[in-house]
């Protein structure tokens, strides 16, 4: 059966609790694998070393990162909120909410690698998500004597 430690300070470790817990398939309900649960001290490596990470994470602004799922700005001014969202390369733009995911399954719909998919979730593409498009063209009708004019061509 397949095991699942933890990640911590950009590595894999191994759980040293021993104690284990089931992850199950939901569909079938299947014991799938076995997730280490963490110790005391595995949870305090996990916590420093996220408030550590989160300095220089914080700092750099969202152009400039990998993933851009969402992010959000709280201001009482709208002309800095409009140019904000019109500006920074991210899927889901909260103003003066703090997570701006509308639907909580939907919580991939984001750019760069943050999307989930094919296409994106949200707006018209979660349209095209769920639907299929066609387009159809042909010359029906068209008889003998029928004129096609542009009237730019003329």
């Amino acid at each position: 059966m397949r095991s699942i430690g933890h990640f911590i300070g950009g590595r894999e470790v191994k759980g040293t609790s021993g104690r284990p817990a089931d992850v199950f398939e939901p569909m079938t309900g299947d014991v799938q694998a076995q997730v280490a649960l963490a110790s005391k001290a595995e949870l305090r490596a996990a916590v420093e070393n996220a408030k550590a990470a989160q300095v220089d994470w914080g700092a750099t602004n969202p152009q400039r990162r990998d993933y851009g799922n969402g992010v959000a700005i709280f201001t009482r001014d709208g002309d800095a909120a409009r140019d904000f969202a019109a500006k920074v390369n991210v899927g889901m733009v909260g103003i003066n909410v703090p997570i701006p995911v509308p639907i909580a399954y939907y919580t991939f719909g984001g750019w760069k690698k943050s999307g989930f998919g094919d296409l994106n979730q949200h707006g018209p593409d979660s349209i095209r998500f769920y639907t299929k498009t066609k387009t159809a063209r042909w010359p029906s009708g068209v008889k003998e004597g029928a004129e096609f004019s542009i009237p730019t061509m003329q």
